[in-house]
């Protein structure tokens, strides 16, 4: 269950949530009590933010896949010596190189565009 709050009276609710988002522009128990906290302050960034949170889960489990991936393959090549050392140790720098590249298409990120309401 997630409980969406700016504190005051939330405060309770908040911490006991399986998920507590607490509202930028609310009292510091509930902010510090939370998981997640909404830095705008605004409810409409919710969505945002779980977009956000469910991409960097993906570029998690995607970089998790590769690290293994590639030290499952290098590994037993080197350990028989099909693999020198060097190249190796090449391919494991390649491969922090390749993690920490696609870790940063994060910051390319941008949120939905603002959906006009009629009044």
């Amino acid at each position: 269950m997630a409980v969406v709050g700016d504190g005051g009276n939330d405060v309770a609710a908040l911490a006991r949530a399986d998920l507590g988002i607490a509202l930028g522009g609310g009292t510091d128990v509930a902010i510090g009590g939370t998981d997640v906290t909404l830095v705008r302050g605004d409810i409409d960034t919710l969505p945002d933010a779980v977009r956000l949170a469910r991409r960097t889960h993906g570029t998690i489990r995607a970089n998790l896949a590769w690290a293994f991936g590639s030290n499952a393959v290098t590994v037993p090549l080197t350990m028989t010596g099909l693999l020198t050392p060097m190249l190796a140790a090449a391919a494991m720098s390649a491969g922090s190189l390749f993690v920490v590249g696609h870790s940063l298409r994060l910051r390319a990120w941008q949120p939905a565009p603002a959906r006009r309401t009629a009044r």
